[in-house]
């Protein structure tokens, strides 16, 4: 990765922050997208100890799609350079919140915030090319289900239908934005990272928190399949492509419905305002 510029979201905690440290080690020059935070400067600390080019952080709220597009426009001020782009934080409310825009708290910055984050950053990354994009999904994408009169919120909220939901919407974006970038020499790839212990269980009763730690694996080990669609020479051309747990695996079957995938894609371009 000697050279390499990788921006990542999320990647203060949890299996974003090992990637980053691995990938940096690696070579790479690392980018965090996160809030501005003690937890998000003790990463940069850490990462930055391992790397050849100290670390930064560029602000987002991911609540806030004004936020996200400032993000953007950061980011093209100072670089004019991406080769791999990681689509990494993500969240799991218990109960029913919303973003600054009005949309359920799941889908707008699980899938909305990487949406536009991705789009705004596509000419830059197919100046880069070969470039790379990276999703981190979910095995729970295989549960979900599209329902579009939800994006605004559900009347009976439950927080793992709307998790699942964000998932499977994170795996037709990658399917779908593989489809568009054809011929670019970007590709477009999506991950399960395997059932890891990380801090977006951090709301959950804690019950549920002591089962995550005593059943879950490392992030260490949940880390390995992002570092690997982030660095394997050998997946340079590969894309529109499910690993879980670093192999290819079948996804579900909804990302097969090309007619689905182009209507999610649609909806959310009208959601952020894409132009």
């Amino acid at each position: 990765m000697q050279g390499k510029r990788i921006f990542i979201t999320g990647g203060n905690s949890g299996i974003g922050l090992v990637a980053a440290k691995e990938l940096a080690a690696q070579g790479a020059e690392i980018v965090l997208a996160c809030r501005d935070s003690d937890k998000t400067n003790r990463a940069l600390t850490e990462i930055s100890a391992v790397a050849q080019t100290p670390a930064v952080n560029l602000p987002v709220d991911l609540a806030s799609l004004a936020s996200v597009r400032a993000l953007a426009d950061t980011f093209l001020s100072k670089y004019d350079r991406l080769d791999v782009l990681i689509n990494n934080a993500g969240l799991f409310p218990p109960k029913q919140r919303f973003t600054e825009d009005g949309f359920e708290m799941q889908i707008g910055v699980n899938h909305f915030s990487h949406f536009l984050l991705t789009n705004l950053l596509l000419d830059c990354l197919k100046a880069s090319a070969p470039a790379r994009i990276i999703t981190v999904s979910s095995t729970l994408h295989k549960n979900g289900e599209i329902d579009f009169d939800t994006f605004k919120g559900f009347e009976k909220y439950s927080g793992q239908t709307a998790y699942n939901q964000s998932k499977l919407a994170n795996a037709l974006f990658a399917v779908e934005l593989a489809k568009r970038l054809d011929g670019t020499g970007v590709t477009s790839d999506y991950l399960h990272p395997g059932a890891v212990r990380t801090d977006i269980v951090r709301d959950l009763p804690w019950y549920l928190r002591l089962v995550v730690r005593f059943m879950f694996i490392p992030v260490e080990k949940g880390a390995l399949t992002t570092i690997k669609l982030a660095s394997d020479p050998a997946l340079e051309t590969t894309t529109g492509t499910y690993f879980d747990q670093c192999d290819v695996a079948d996804p579900s079957p909804y990302t097969k419905d090309e007619a689905l995938a182009a209507k999610l894609w649609e909806v959310s371009a009208e959601a952020v305002a894409l132009t």
